[in-house]
């Protein structure tokens, strides 16, 4: 996949409000393949249901969004499932992790649709991340913070044409920020991939082509 398109796109639950000036919303804007986006918000104009658009949670929105001039409203379950397994990784801002399962196995169930990684460089990407030692912990004895960077590790763990990371470091200080950039920036490079992230203060710490305001 080489170009998201949004044409003019609007969630519904803004319809009939007055208009607000946002750089994506009512816009016609092409993201593609290859750069970095940053799109900065304020709280509750809409950057987290733009995440579940793109991804296909959600279809509540006006407008039209499209792959490679594909309209996303066509697809099909199938591909859907194809394209979340190759080319769309998805970082969701409440993480979605299975609190009764270890670190280790909630990555696992990604990894072993993808394949993508080796046992040991998943061990190593806990050690970057700086908690080696939470391997088997459950999910539901580990800070927010060590939740999110297993979360960061299980979007890792896939081929991706577009990152799609919904504040990807907001429960993190800023020397985790920069190791979480560089990992996010090496993998998008090795695969040619985007990157876009949101944030409404704490920036995934990036050199961005596109900034955007919504």
């Amino acid at each position: 996949m080489q170009k998201i398109n949004l044409h003019n796109a609007l969630p519904a639950v803004f319809a009939g409000r007055e208009p607000v000036p946002s750089q994506v919303w009512q816009c016609s804007l092409t993201m593609e393949r290859g750069k970095h986006y940053l799109i900065v918000a304020d709280s509750g104009t809409g950057k987290s249901s733009l995440c579940s658009y793109i991804y296909g949670y959600r279809r509540d929105y006006s407008g039209s969004i499209d792959f490679d001039g594909r309209d996303i409203g066509n697809i099909s379950i199938a591909h859907w499932c194809e394209l979340r397994k190759t080319s769309l990784a998805y970082l969701p801002q409440e993480m979605r992790l299975f609190p009764e399962l270890s670190a280790l196995e909630n990555i696992q169930l990604k990894n072993q649709l993808t394949h993508h990684k080796s046992e040991r460089e998943i061990l190593d990407l806990f050690d970057t991340l700086g908690i080696p030692d939470k391997v088997n912990s459950p999910v539901a004895r580990l800070s927010i913070g060590q939740q999110q960077r297993v979360a960061i590790i299980r979007t890792l763990c896939q081929p991706a044409d577009f990152y799609l990371l919904d504040e990807p470091v907001s429960h993190l200080d800023a020397a985790n920020n920069a190791i979480v950039a560089r990992l996010f920036a090496d993998e998008a490079t090795r695969q040619g991939a985007a990157i876009i992230a949101t944030s409404v203060g704490n920036h995934l710490a990036l050199d961005y082509d596109v900034e955007l305001k919504l």
